[in-house]
């Protein structure tokens, strides 16, 4: 029978929305990367005592509360190894590091100057991923409008799913659309129905599962890569690849394909306990459905109407 070793690892942030990271002494395994504060869990502890124990112990802070950020299985010949990643929502004291390490703190988006275990990857993307993921379609309203009304919302992550405009009206679009996104530090992906997608001017590319298993290894020179997945296969596929993030669906029954049977809850959190990617849930959901999917460890909520509903 395989060992299992569990990790917990916590995200602590200061006022300005900063990371504190630690630098492995060199003598130790990947010795010189960088990291973030956390370790084993012990016989008998909780993963909530763990993590407490720990940051107290190697940055000699107090966790009063903490957030599940993510759940990562590794599954080696001799061992199962697990990581609990924890965002830490207050704590009392000053992050320094008590085992004669290297810190500091940085900016979420400075961390890709910083050099990471590879395992470590998937953590650096939960960091910049927003709670939520609105999907525009081309089915009817203004357009610009519609996104207009996504950013006045705060929506960092939209993805363009069009089926009807020309690709002349397409581009026309993006070249408004693009722009007004990184005024307002937002992501825009295009769905890989959209023809010549990877070719269109914007951040990156969804993939529809159709599209995802057709694809043997992640493009190059892309900045973002998402997927849709319906099932392990899928997830697997997704993992291998090098996907940055999947959207799981349809979780509940939606209006807009009653005719599609639901994954349910339950299936939903299956599915998610082995995948090792930043997870949104998709179908049937609400915003007040947020703390239900974290509490699960996925990363958000996908949408279409849910969004441009939102503040009806």
């Amino acid at each position: 029978m395989k060992k299992e070793i569990s990790i917990v690892i916590g995200s602590v942030k200061n006022s300005e929305g900063d990371i504190f990271i630690t630098r492995r002494h060199e003598t130790f395994h990947q010795g010189g990367l960088w990291e973030f504060p956390g370790g084993k869990v012990e016989g008998g502890e909780s993963l909530q005592q763990a993590l407490a124990r720990e940051l107290k112990e190697e940055i000699g802070i107090d966790v009063i509360s903490e957030k599940l950020l993510i759940q990562l299985q590794h599954d080696y010949s001799d061992r199962i190894l697990r990581l609990h990643v924890f965002e830490i929502t207050e704590y009392i004291g000053i992050p320094q590091s008590l085992l004669g390490q290297e810190c500091g703190w940085v900016k979420i988006s400075d961390l890709k100057n910083y050099a990471f275990p590879s395992a470590n990857k998937v953590i650096l993307n939960v960091l910049k991923l927003p709670n939520y993921y609105a999907i525009l379609n081309d089915d009817s309203g203004d357009l610009l409008l519609k996104l207009n009304h996504l950013l006045s919302q705060n929506i960092k992550l939209i993805q363009v799913r069009f089926k009807n405009l020309s690709e002349s009206q397409l581009h026309e679009f993006l070249s408004v659309a693009l722009p007004l996104c990184q005024k307002n530090e937002a992501v825009l992906l295009i769905n890989s129905t959209v023809k010549n997608a990877f070719k269109m001017l914007s951040n990156g590319v969804h993939l529809t599962s159709f599209d995802l298993l057709n694809l043997e290894k992640r493009p190059e020179n892309l900045n973002w890569l998402s997927a849709s997945c319906h099932n392990l296969e899928e997830l697997k596929h997704a993992e291998k690849i090098g996907i940055d993030f999947v959207v799981i669906a349809p979780v509940l029954k939606t209006s807009t394909h009653p005719e599609t049977n639901p994954l349910g809850w339950d299936s939903f959190t299956n599915l998610l306990s082995v995948c090792n990617l930043p997870v949104y849930a998709l179908g049937g959901l609400k915003q007040s459905d947020l703390e239900k999917v974290q509490n699960l460890g996925a990363q958000g909520i996908a949408g279409i109407s849910t969004f441009l509903e939102m503040n009806k």
